[in-house]
């Protein structure tokens, strides 16, 4: 009965922060219906502090989309999407965090399956301030692949503005990973340092699947490089210039996710 209740409190929340998302235009409608199918895994099976991780990530994610947006207006045609975020993006950046709060209800006592939880997430949010922040950047980025020059929202390029703040983005739900955890393993130190690197190193790994073979196109009337497919905002066709046409931004994202909780995991069973 007590799971029971737990689920259905979980829905319940999982709903209202949807609806609320939505009414905010953080969220489409499909995006909406994904954060409450994603958020009632982890609320109602999780936890709250599982919830809780993932309220960080979706709250501060929001707020940096919200931040400085007259300045990135400029950079919109550079990417797959805009700031409103749909059921593919949820997904990519939540999918693998629920995997694991759902492996945890089901398998309790694994404690292997918070600390994935907690790199997965760290991951995407270290992406997602490496984007929102990185842009703002007073320097160029720099193609991680090569060191060269490129615009401001390239795939795979990279600043010191930019990692600084993916560190903290990553350090920042390390951080509550630590503080609130459910089990008692290794120290919060290592922990802490175990997260946060994970999550760094899954947000690098994002950013070389971007600068090598994630799907870039090229618009012949505006003369620039998009993510952007079939379709550039002005309506010309996009073609292929690099990488896999298969290969999207939401499947990089779940690769970022991926790695941070793989490399967590596999540092927790060194460690423990």
């Amino acid at each position: 009965m007590d799971a029971l209740i737990q689920l259905l409190v979980g829905f319940l929340v999982a709903v209202a922060i949807a609806w609320l998302a939505y009414s905010l235009h953080s969220l489409s409608r499909s995006g909406a219906f994904a954060a409450a199918l994603v958020g009632t895994i982890i609320f109602g099976l999780g936890g709250w502090q599982w919830a809780v991780i993932l309220l960080v990530f979706f709250i501060t994610s929001s707020l940096l989309t919200r931040l400085f947006k007259k300045q990135k207006v400029v950079l919109v045609d550079k990417f797959s999407k805009g700031g409103q975020r749909d059921a593919s993006q949820v997904l990519a950046n939540g999918g693998i965090a629920a995997l694991f709060a759902g492996l945890s209800f089901f398998l309790p006592g694994v404690d292997w399956f918070w600390w994935a939880f907690a790199a997965s997430v760290a991951a995407v949010n270290a992406d997602t301030w490496a984007t929102e922040i990185g842009v703002l950047s007073p320097d160029l980025p720099r193609l991680i692949t090569n060191g060269k020059p490129v615009d401001r929202g390239t795939s795979g390029g990279i600043s010191l503005f930019g990692t600084l703040a993916a560190l903290a983005g990553s350090a920042l739900v390390s951080l509550l990973a630590v503080l609130i955890r459910p089990s008692g393993s290794p120290g919060w130190v290592v922990a802490f340092l175990i997260f946060t690197s994970s999550g760094l190193l899954g947000a690098l790994l994002d950013s070389l699947l971007g600068a090598t073979v994630q799907g870039i196109y090229y618009c012949p009337r505006c003369g620039k490089e998009t993510e952007r497919h079939p379709l550039h905002l002005c309506g010309t066709q996009t073609g292929l210039i690099r990488g896999w046409n298969w290969l999207n931004n939401d499947l990089v994202n779940v690769a970022c996710a991926a790695s941070g909780a793989l490399l967590a995991a596999i540092t927790y069973g060194l460690f423990v």
